[in-house]
């Protein structure tokens, strides 16, 4: 793991491989190891001749824990994303980001377009345009004495999760409260560039990646059969389905 400072943040990142780069985002209370590590997704994509490029999002993983809100906006995360490119000198890359890293890499290509060459979203549905994502419920189990002491069960999960990702607690709280972001759909309307949404099946956090993919010209969608929110993630038909997409987009 290698580090780099981004506007004063240590971030932890790796970059690995031959080929066309292609930038990993994780999701909330993951980090790169949970989200791409361990699925294979790096063994996956550098045996198709990718250069692949990750990093620890700020309060997450290896990176530097902040205690804020106001340092976790998603236009934040996505600037230590470009400040990454620009470190390693890749100028364009294509961008996948998984559930919150959707909503970073979606940023990424609306702020910088002409750092983004295609773009996969995980993990994500139309939520994207019509809720800002996490919020106070999330970072109030967080903050809880315990698992034990949340009673809602979507609110319980993300905290038994990051507990099991040992996270900071409550550098993700701060987070929960400050990476909130709605996108325009309007905004998504004027994105030229292949995209490909991709959600499981059983995911009720996401939802239905056809309602994402009608908001984008051209987009496709992709459903995961059988997998909910964190088992979608390494699962083969989301890989295969990158693969094709990244063989097929110009």
């Amino acid at each position: 793991m290698r580090e780099f400072f981004s506007d004063g943040v240590r971030i932890a990142y790796l970059d690995g491989g031959q080929g066309e780069p292609i930038l990993l985002l994780h999701g909330f209370a993951s980090n790169l190891s949970v989200n791409w590590v361990f699925p294979q997704w790096l063994k996956t994509l550098n045996g198709a001749g990718r250069r692949v490029i990750a990093f620890d999002a700020r309060g997450h993983g290896q990176s530097e824990k902040l205690y804020r809100p106001d340092d976790y906006g998603i236009p934040r995360i996505a600037e230590d994303a470009r400040n990454l490119l620009d470190r390693l000198g890749v100028e364009r890359a294509d961008v996948m980001g998984y559930s919150m890293g959707a909503r970073v890499a979606t940023v990424l290509a609306l702020t910088h377009s002409a750092r983004v060459r295609s773009l996969i979203l995980g993990g994500m549905s139309d939520k994207l345009v019509t809720s800002a994502g996490l919020g106070p419920e999330i970072a109030a189990a967080l903050e809880a004495p315990s698992a034990a002491d949340v009673k809602a069960d979507g609110e319980k999960m993300f905290r038994v999760f990051a507990e099991a990702t040992r996270s900071d607690l409550k550098a993700l709280a701060a987070c929960a409260r400050g990476a909130r972001l709605r996108v325009a759909a309007a905004e998504l309307g004027g994105l030229r560039l292949p995209v490909l949404v991709a959600v499981g099946g059983k995911d009720d956090i996401a939802g239905d990646p056809r309602r994402l993919a009608a908001l984008i010209p051209g987009a496709q969608a992709l459903s995961i059969p059988d997998r909910d929110h964190n088992r979608a993630v390494g699962d083969p038909v989301f890989k295969n389905g990158v693969l094709a997409f990244l063989e097929s987009r110009p």
